[in-house]
Formats: structure tokens, C-alpha cells, sequence
């Protein structure tokens, strides 16, 4: 214990599910805590515990990464009803990513980890690409209904005053096949400033320049708000900041803002509203290789960050394992999702040796891949001429060995 680095505050661990869960484990048993004593706050997010605690411990977890500012998280199931039964589940219960980002009322940031041998499907970019998704609003707490042939739909506002105020979105024709779909999305200032004060924030804490991108053009309100909130801000708070760092915000049409991405480099943030941060983030993924070598990390606007892999629980896998056979399972994003978190508790604590510990691991995890060892997924896209697909153990002994 002597010879292991001393933490001095705690991070919040939120323990996951299935394949995920797996790997979570060996992570702390061959890469951490040899090397760390591990000061950790634990909740158990698996899908039985969350059914148990009727979700309470969702809600816990997500408190106390406010309480102690660093969390880090293992993925997890969000049920279906096929889960239900599987599971035998009391309800079908939320996204836990869903309910610790509203608690958090964080953005999402997902950036690409590059190494040698897997390069990018888009042959410029050369540096990582963040994608800062809003992760509220939309069509994530829509309302939508199916409307009868002959029927009419109106946006209808109620003030506090009882005030209505309607206006006519689509009437229906009164025929055959006339029928049709009707959506509601909402958002609030409260949430979109939040998202724009973390999205300035990480762009400083990185020193990146920061892009933004609506459709202001055709959502003359909804879209153009998010404009003017974020152009705003930006003039109050941040421009200053920002020419003293020597970075860059700069706005534009989504359609453009995509033409701009497939031309450049990489190497800046690039914030999106919340739908369309969830395509693009997987869109930049596949193309720089893999969901499995994606980083994500959940912002809050006071201060509190939330680690996790941008990837599911790999059910596949997981019965695999629960057979006996051998699994080929990335770890890399889980393994950075530990590290990003011990690198900011470091940090907020001005312990050096932890921060530099976690950029080992980080170097070492990289240096396995590069070397020619690596997980299945990797295996079929690399370039090296000389590699070897190993299993999930196997892997993360040798990212042990280098480190």
C-alpha cells in the first residue's frame, strides 16, 4: 500500500451490465488497483439493482457525482420489452444515461482515441473530432400522436394568465389514406444555456476551437433561439476568454457545418443540438474505426463530470461468456473511461502522480494496439501487417505488462 499513489477524494463509480460489467472488474483488478488505492463512492447500476431500488439508485449516483465533481460510469441496459421479460423487471425503467444527465444537466462530449493502423475512413482528418451533444429536449421528450383523416392539429399555448394562444400545424384531408403524424418537441433556456456554458467551458479547458450548428434558416424560432442564446453568451462571458486562448467560435447552417467536418482536419469541438449530436457522434466513431475507441464524457455547467464508454453492454459477448467460450471484447473505451476520471480527480486535487498515472495507462493501452495486439473489432480493420487478435483477458494483461 506504501508504494501505491494515495487519492485524496473519492470518484463515484457506477458498476453497469453484462460483457461491460465483465471488463469493469478486470480494469480494476489489473490495471488500477495495483498501482492506485482506490478511493471510490460505488453504486451498483446493474439492471437487477436499478429494478430493486425502483431506480433510487440511479438517482443516488447521479447526486453524489454532484457532491464529489468526478464520476465514472460502466454502460448499461436501458430495457425493452423483451428485457422486461428477461429480467423479470417490475417496469420498464429509464435510461440511466437519460436520468444522470438530466439530474447532472450535463452535455455530452464523444471524442475518437487514435492509434497507428487504424486510420480514419475520411483521409484528412488527421485530429480527433468532439462531438457536444445537447442531451435534452427534442424529440427524446416529444409528444406525438397519430391523427385521424379529417382531423386538425394546433399548437395550442396556455399562459399563467389562461391566455390561449393557437396556431394551426396541418388539417388533415377528409379522404381515403388522408390520415397522417403529428410531433411536439419542446426545450427550455434554462437547458439550453447550461449546454452552451459547458460547451464554452470544455472548448477553454481543451483548447479547441468550438463550432455550433442549427437549421436557424427553416426553424425560424425553435433552431434560432439556440443561435441567439449561444451568440449571447458568447459576447458576455466568453469572448474574451477565448481570443486570450487563442481559440475560435464559430457558428453555422448543420448542412454546411457537415460540408465544412468531411473537408477539414479534425481537431475542434463540434456542438450539436440533441439529435443531431446522436447521429453525427456515431458517424464520426465508424469513420475514425470504432464505438469501442470512442471517449465520452457528461459535463455538468457547475462543474461535475461524468466518464463512461460511448458503447452498450455487448449482450453477444456476454452469453458467450456466460458459456464458457472465449470473447474478443474492445475495452479501450471502458479503460479511458477510468482514466479520464482518475486524470480529473487528479487534477481537481493537484495530485500530479495520479493524473500521470492515468496517462500511462492511456499511453500503454495504446502502445498494445500499436504493437500489434488487439481485441477482434480492431483485428479486421487495422493495417498492420503484423497483428494478433487476442481475447478480452488476454488484452488487458498486455496493456498490464507495458504499463
Amino acid at each position: 500500500m506504501a508504494n501505491k499513489i494515495q487519492m485524496k477524494n473519492p470518484i463515484v463509480e457506477m458498476d453497469g451490465d453484462e460483457m461491460t460489467k465483465i471488463i469493469w472488474q478486470l480494469i480494476k483488478d489489473e490495471l488500477i488497483c495495483p498501482h492506485v488505492e482506490l478511493k471510490s463512492e460505488y453504486y451498483d447500476l446493474s439492471l437487477q439493482n436499478r429494478d430493486a431500488t425502483n431506480d433510487q439508485v440511479t438517482v443516488d449516483s447521479a447526486n453524489a457525482t454532484l457532491k464529489h465533481g468526478v464520476a465514472v460510469k460502466c454502460a448499461t441496459i436501458t430495457p425493452n420489452a423483451q428485457r422486461m421479460t428477461e429480467y423479470k423487471l417490475k417496469e420498464m425503467w429509464k435510461s440511466p444515461n437519460g436520468t444522470i444527465r438530466a439530474i447532472l444537466d450535463g452535455t455530452v462530449f464523444r471524442a475518437p482515441i487514435i492509434v497507428k493502423g487504424i486510420e480514419p475512413l475520411v483521409g484528412n482528418w488527421k485530429k480527433p473530432i468532439t462531438i457536444g451533444r445537447h442531451a435534452y429536449g427534442d424529440m427524446y421528450r416529444n409528444v406525438e400522436a397519430k391523427a385521424a383523416a379529417g382531423s386538425k392539429a394546433e399548437l395550442c399555448i396556455t399562459d399563467k394568465n389562461g391566455n390561449v394562444t393557437k396556431q394551426l400545424i396541418h388539417e388533415f384531408p377528409d379522404y381515403a389514406e388522408g390520415e397522417g403524424i403529428v410531433q411536439a418537441i419542446h426545450n427550455t433556456d434554462i437547458s439550453i444555456c447550461s449546454f452552451a456554458r459547458a460547451c464554452f467551458g470544455f472548448a477553454l479547458d481543451t483548447k479547441q476551437d468550438l463550432w455550433f450548428s442549427t437549421k436557424d434558416t427553416i426553424s425560424k424560432t425553435y433552431d434560432h433561439h439556440f443561435k441567439d442564446l449561444y451568440a449571447e453568451i458568447y459576447e458576455k462571458e466568453y469572448k474574451t476568454k477565448f481570443e486570450a486562448a487563442g481559440i475560435e467560435y464559430f457558428y453555422t447552417l448543420i448542412d454546411d457545418a457537415v460540408a465544412r467536418v468531411m473537408r477539414s482536419e479534425g481537431g475542434y469541438i463540434w456542438a450539436c443540438k440533441n439529435y443531431d449530436g446522436d447521429v453525427m457522434s456515431d458517424m464520426v466513431a465508424t469513420a475514425f474505426g470504432s464505438l469501442g475507441m470512442m471517449t465520452s464524457v457528461l459535463v455538468s455547467p457547475n462543474g461535475a463530470f461524468e466518464y463512461e464508454a460511448a458503447h452498450g453492454t455487448v449482450t453477444r459477448h456476454y452469453y458467450k461468456h456466460l458459456k464458457g467460450e472465449e470473447t474478443s471484447t474492445n475495452s479501450v473505451a471502458t479503460i479511458y473511461a477510468w482514466t479520464g476520471a482518475l486524470k480529473k480527480r487528479g487534477e481537481l486535487d493537484s495530485l500530479t502522480e495520479l493524473v500521470e498515472f492515468a496517462q500511462r495507462l492511456e499511453k500503454a493501452t495504446v502502445d498494445t494496439i500499436e504493437d500489434g495486439i488487439m481485441t477482434g473489432d480492431l483485428y479486421v480493420i487495422s493495417s498492420l501487417a503484423d497483428k494478433r487478435k487476442v481475447t478480452t483477458q488476454e488484452f488487458i494483461k498486455e496493456v498490464a505488462q507495458r504499463l
